[in-house]
């Protein structure tokens, strides 16, 4: 299993298994492949990595003060410019020190306080953490369900139909993906991206903490 994989041979096999008898080993080889390929199919699908991954924007100004960010769930921001000048983060609200200047994030959106997104070409440039420590449940069992169709697939590659005897006829479906893959995946699909560069794979969410509550 690679990195980027979004499920195991295990739960593959268990999957494909009938019956009692386990699923033969013969074919892990060529099962490990598909789940690589039908992984990276659907996170290019999704137009989104699912596991986590820095990334780095560079976006234009708003002259506001929150931006949405191109992926999710973001679980850390490493740094952010504005005009050249480096935002810090804001610390924690206290009685004492009040409403401190510094940005601010949730899994979804940046802000900041007593500064603003300059209006600007290309003068914002943040770079972050986002994705998912785990695999969703959901898109790891359309996952599965892809690498099954196209494990059973290769033994009637390009057919459209079969003739049985008795006059009866089998018609394979053409579609790439199942209505059921479909329904799993479509809620983490992002239908217009915001350009977003990932630069590094991280092991590791970045440790940072998440003030949603301010946003």
């Amino acid at each position: 299993m690679t990195y980027t994989d979004l499920t195991t041979l295990a739960d593959v096999k268990a999957w494909l298994q009938t019956g009692q008898s386990p699923f033969p080993t013969t074919d892990d080889a060529l099962l490990s492949r598909l789940i690589t390929a039908a992984s990276e199919y659907i996170q290019t699908w999704l137009n989104r990595r699912i596991g986590l991954t820095d990334y780095t924007e560079i976006r234009d100004g708003t002259g506001g003060q929150r931006l949405q960010f191109g992926c999710f769930p973001v679980c850390g921001v490493l740094s952010l410019t504005i005009d050249g000048i480096v935002i810090p983060p804001a610390p924690p609200l206290s009685l004492s020190s009040g409403l401190t200047a510094g940005y601010l994030f949730s899994q979804t959106q940046l802000a900041v306080r007593g500064y603003y997104f300059v209006r600007g070409l290309q003068n914002v440039i943040v770079s972050y953490t986002a994705g998912y420590s785990m695999t969703p449940p959901e898109i790891a069992q359309a996952c599965i369900e892809l690498v099954a169709l196209r494990y059973r697939e290769r033994t009637r590659v390009g057919e459209v139909s079969k003739a049985l005897g008795g006059g009866e006829t089998i018609s394979y479906s053409q579609k790439d993906m199942s209505a059921a893959v479909l329904t799993l995946l479509q809620q983490y699909r992002v239908v217009s991206p915001v350009a977003a560069s990932p630069v590094i794979m991280a092991n590791t969410a970045t440790d940072a903490t998440i003030i949603a509550a301010t946003l």
